[in-house]
């Protein structure tokens, strides 16, 4: 049966202190984000924020996607 990346992410959630960690910071970087994106304009040491905060962001959900993908069960190949 084929484990899909959302059951794996609630296995990870409840398991996994370094993933819940992880979902927390990514989390609170999007509200960072959002507050700043929400604004009518920004400056420029604000514009320098933000996209350190969205690549901080993406950094961590790709070490959330890499911590999925490591607990995907593995496909089983019959040798012929």
């Amino acid at each position: 049966m084929d484990q899909s990346a959302e059951d794996i992410k609630e296995h990870l959630m409840r398991t996994s202190e370094e993933f819940r960690h992880l979902a927390d910071q990514h989390r609170s970087l999007k509200r960072q984000v959002a507050q700043l994106e929400g604004k009518p304009f920004l400056n420029e040491q604000e514009e320098i924020e933000e996209q350190r905060l969205k690549k901080l962001k993406l950094r961590i959900k790709d070490q959330m996607e890499a911590m999925i993908n490591d607990n995907r069960p593995q496909p089983v190949t019959s040798a012929v």
